[in-house]
């Protein structure tokens, strides 16, 4: 248990960060295309209090202690974004969508930067088990939000190709987006091998020499 409390005391502040960057990102992306309703709420902030989902919160720890840290499965509360203020509703969403996930990548590709010039055989220290982690739950986080599924990032990059008519057919399957998140959960906890299928190939593209 004590190596357990050790790993959640690692992983969550680390999760916390990539979180709330995730969701700032998205804010900032939107306060560029003109709609300027997170910043309105003071929410294109880093402190992660202005992010925090209390069971969306609650979620990732006891997935964590009930998996005995195999997985965490939870989220941080979205950023409000008003589509109304871009040029265009579908491609402005687009591109709000894929900025999260495209900060995800960027956290990602300097800690295995880091990894591969100070720490190229890995190691049990503290800080390369701790950059590792920024590493793998960033991969885990832009692989799992790219899931074209509503109301995931990779349900607006779907909606930039599809027909207006279409899209407000689309878009209106969000409301169902608990029950697909749900499901999704459900998914990986019975087959967790799909999802590491996908995330395995980016760990061997960013960290060759270590042996996955």
């Amino acid at each position: 248990m004590n190596d357990l409390l050790l790993q959640l005391a690692v992983t969550a502040p680390v999760l916390l960060f990539s979180m709330t960057l995730h969701e700032v990102s998205h804010g900032y992306m939107a306060y560029r295309l003109g709609d300027k309703t997170a910043a309105s709420q003071k929410r294109l902030s880093l402190n992660p209090l202005r992010h925090l989902d209390p069971f969306g919160t609650l979620l990732l720890v006891m997935t964590f202690i009930f998996s005995s840290g195999r997985m965490m499965f939870g989220w941080a509360k979205p950023v409000p974004v008003n589509p109304g203020n871009f040029k265009s509703h579908q491609r402005g969403m687009a591109w709000v969508g894929i900025a999260g996930p495209s900060a995800n990548l960027l956290l990602a590709g300097v800690s295995a930067l880091v990894l591969n010039i100070f720490y190229p055989d890995f190691g049990d220290g503290l800080l390369p088990i701790s950059i590792f982690r920024i590493f793998q739950l960033n991969v885990i986080l832009m692989v799992f939000n790219l899931i074209p599924v509503p109301p995931l990032d990779g349900s607006r990059v779907v909606g930039a190709f599809l027909t207006p008519r279409s899209y407000i057919k689309w878009i209106k399957l969000d409301q169902y987006g608990q029950f697909f998140i749900m499901a999704l959960l459900l998914i990986m906890l019975n087959f967790g091998n799909v999802l590491y299928s996908i995330i395995l190939p980016i760990y061997q593209l960013f960290l060759p020499g270590y042996g996955f």
